[in-house]
């Protein structure tokens, strides 16, 4: 059973995705302050948070924060009120795997702790290892290496690099990242933001920009 943490101040809000996230066998554990879900974040094991940005005590942006400093790569998925690009990329900027903006679809953001807690299945093409110039990507285990050394990277910058080198050779256009790994209700923007991390983790020429039409990964 997936385990999930959901760190939410609203009290009427914490006991409907309770309800519905355990009528779809997700393991609910809830958290009202910044403070308690990080604490639980960091001392019990989960399989992705579900993460409020406007919190009592502190902000969401900077319980993730603190989350990464510790090393956790856990998934989660941020919860705001706020939709302008500028909090969406500092969301992203701290290592946020995904966003949903309210009001939103219990059944899209169902939909989407269930793509994020997807484990990759032995034997499946899907799962073959790629090698592309200088970088080499491990799908079943989850791991990226340039010039052997390993590149961590966040559960998008995963999916986006995974996309990039298997079509390795052939441009992969915006419409096709932005639908493969966000889906139709992302903005625009977010696809340069993941690109400009890549590049900076994996080196400046391991993408190309094909004007008009998308990017090439070449290592």
């Amino acid at each position: 059973m997936t385990r999930l943490l959901l760190v939410e101040d609203e009290e009427r809000l914490v006991a409907s995705l309770t309800d519905g996230l355990r009528t779809a066998q997700i393991d609910v554990t809830a958290a009202r302050t910044g403070r308690e879900g990080l604490d639980l974040a960091t001392s019990r094991d989960f399989d992705i948070m579900v993460l409020d940005i406007g919190l009592p005590d502190q902000e969401g942006f900077t319980v993730l924060r603190r989350l990464r400093a510790t090393g956790s790569d856990l998934p989660v998925i941020i919860l705001t009120a706020r939709t302008s690009a500028e909090d969406t990329v500092r969301g992203l900027e701290r290592g946020a795997d995904d966003y949903m903006p309210k009001p939103f679809s219990f059944d899209e953001l169902l939909a989407r702790i269930r793509l994020r807690c997807r484990k990759p299945v032995e034997g499946d093409p899907a799962t073959a290892i790629l090698e592309v110039g200088r970088c080499v990507l491990d799908p079943l285990n989850r791991t990226v290496e340039v010039d052997g050394e390993p590149v961590r990277l966040s559960n998008r910058e995963f999916q986006l690099t995974h996309l990039l080198m298997s079509r390795a050779g052939s441009v992969v256009t915006r419409a096709e990242a932005m639908e493969h790994v966000w889906g139709s209700a992302a903005r625009d923007n977010v696809l340069d933001v993941y690109i400009r991390y890549l590049r900076e983790r994996m080196g400046s020429s391991a993408i190309k920009t094909v004007r008009g039409e998308g990017y090439q990964f070449v290592g």
